[in-house]
């Protein structure tokens, strides 16, 4: 055989191996994505500085979804926070740790379809969706302020959190470890595949983060391999109304909502802007 003959031979096996990665990519994407986690972070969630009860709602196209809700003791109404979690967040953790992350709110945890005991399939449509169908139900408790709502993401919940806050009109919002584009990372990790052709959840949070009229607070790891530092500074650069732009000592991607100084960080943010009036936040 000659080289030319052993060139194409070689070149077709490429092109098949380049063909198999693309169509596993695609085939693959709800556990590239979203790789859903059942089981209970905390088992029986209870807040300290809450009435804590667990809550079944459901989305407008009836998909059962479940989580928790906080409403502080004292009679209302309290500002309300909306949380959207991680990649791979079962949120029951949040419903243990609200006394000292949001203390004096009412929050609202539910897990996405398909994580927890919600039903059905994770899919970034589907989050953005329910995420407003929660905001809204959230205002509407005898319990919450419904011009005082802010929304907090972490990670992949970030993109959630912007696109909920572009269509309501959200108090605040914290973005825990946020991105550019999830569309963006793919391309990094995946530099040789037309990733752009096969992803069908993109979350690209830039495209919006200029419309985000709401104050934005941003808290990133200090050290991160999951979301490089590059891509938040795509986001922030774009914010309609950045607040501050943090870094937490000591932290990584998969620690950083657990630690004293986030929960300290984020609780001292929120209660600074809810004491301001509506419309008047800083």
């Amino acid at each position: 055989m000659d080289n030319s003959k052993k060139l194409a031979g070689v070149a077709g096996v490429a092109s098949m191996l380049w063909l198999a990665m693309t169509a596993a990519v695609a085939a693959n994407q709800r556990r590239l994505v979203f790789n859903p986690t059942v089981k209970r972070e905390v088992e029986r969630p209870l807040s300290s500085g809450h009435r804590t009860r667990p809550i079944v709602l459901r989305s407008k196209d009836g998909t059962r979804l479940s989580g928790w809700l906080m409403t502080p003791a004292a009679l209302g109404p309290h500002p309300g926070v909306v949380y959207f979690g991680g990649r791979s967040e079962e949120v029951s953790w949040v419903a243990r740790d609200a006394g000292k992350l949001f203390p004096g709110m009412a929050v609202l945890a539910v897990n996405y379809r398909g994580y927890g005991d919600s039903h059905g399939d994770p899919a970034e449509h589907h989050m953005v969706d329910d995420g407003r169908m929660l905001y809204d139900w959230l205002g509407q408790h005898h319990h919450v302020d419904p011009r005082r709502i802010a929304v907090v993401g972490r990670s992949l919940g970030s993109g959630v959190a912007v696109q909920v806050a572009l269509e309501r009109d959200a108090h605040s919002i914290v973005l825990i470890t946020p991105y550019d584009s999830l569309l963006a990372i793919a391309k990094r990790r995946f530099r040789a595949l037309p990733i752009e052709y096969v992803l069908r959840h993109r979350f690209e949070s830039v495209k919006y983060a200029a419309a985000l009229m709401a104050p934005t607070y941003v808290l990133r790891a200090a050290s991160d391999d999951i979301v490089p530092h590059s891509h938040t500074d795509q986001l922030v650069a774009r914010l309609g109304r950045l607040h501050a732009d943090e870094t937490v000592p000591d932290s990584d991607h998969l620690n950083i909502p657990y630690l004293d100084s986030t929960q300290t960080r984020i609780a001292n943010f929120l209660s600074q802007q809810f004491r301001r009036p509506s419309g008047d936040a800083a």
